[in-house]
């Protein structure tokens, strides 16, 4: 398998680990370290120096409760950071949902659009398939983030979640876009109740059917607080850790993670005892 984005073909035989690069002054885990353009490159390559395959920069916080960020604020905040990314030699990931945004980050060189909202804002699409050949991941979220956790999804998750996506990226392949192109997300943490995220973990594999790579972020997340006993976020590393390896062992390409040393650490455990090649 193979991830097709703007400047990189990304192997994804092997496991790949997305470093969060947080832009933002409020995200749920790490919000304020990294808020100015400096700050946030030493992260960078700090997180690169640790393994990281893939930079995911973001200037918007999408915790439970969080307000929309205006548009020129974000620019603001993202910009500088990806017009010095691009330089570092890896694949850089921005995580928008804002049509100009995306325009404005591909642009300047970035490599993949990272979609909580799976290109449904209007003009979303539009710049995507436009793009001769960016990567996009579609994640699933239900309702936004302003009211996904005060009225979560009901019943079993697993079908409404492959159905959406299967949905979202069969528009997008309807728009020329090729499939190499395009990796899913199932949205932890996105509307969904702790049972329900664990439902998806344990039955990953059924969403292995569908013919696209898995991208999933477990980092940090409030469900292995409620499984761990771990109020806060940055108490969840081992927790975190395990979740990841248990995501890629059930067929995800790719891992979006906080803490990336304690996960490449984990990952390299697992391929150490013969682990086979992803075959998601």
């Amino acid at each position: 398998m193979q991830w097709i984005t703007s400047r990189f073909v990304i192997d994804l035989d092997v496991p790949k680990v997305m470093a969060i690069i947080n832009v933002t002054p409020d995200s749920f885990s790490d919000g304020g370290q990294h808020d100015s353009t400096s700050s946030a490159l030493r992260h960078c390559e700090q997180v690169l120096k640790e393994g990281a395959h893939i930079l995911d920069i973001g200037g918007e916080s999408t915790r439970p409760g969080s307000p929309a960020v205006p548009l020129e604020a974000e620019l603001e905040r993202v910009i500088p950071v990806v017009r010095e990314a691009v330089k570092l030699g890896v694949p850089v990931s921005v995580d928008t949902y804002k049509p100009e945004v995306m325009q404005s980050v591909l642009d300047l060189g970035a490599d993949i659009v990272n979609d909580i909202w799976a290109l449904r804002r209007e003009g979303a699409e539009s710049v995507v398939s436009g793009h001769p050949r960016c990567g996009v991941c579609l994640m699933h979220m239900h309702r936004d983030p302003q009211t996904m956790q005060v009225a979560p999804m009901d019943g079993s998750v697993l079908t409404p979640v492959r159905q959406f996506l299967e949905d979202r990226a069969a528009v997008l392949e309807g728009r020329g876009v090729s499939r190499e192109r395009i990796v899913l997300d199932p949205g932890i943490g996105f509307g969904k109740s702790v049972q329900q995220n664990f439902e998806l973990l344990a039955n990953q594999s059924a969403l292995n059917q569908l013919p696209y790579p898995w991208l999933v972020g477990w980092s940090r997340k409030s469900s292995l607080g409620a499984a761990t006993g771990r109020p806060t976020p940055v108490e969840r590393v081992s927790s975190s850790v395990v979740a990841a390896v248990l995501a890629v062992e059930r067929g995800a390409s790719v891992v979006r993670v906080h803490d990336v040393r304690d996960t490449v650490d984990g990952l390299a455990v697992w391929l150490a005892i013969g682990a086979p090649a992803n075959t998601a």
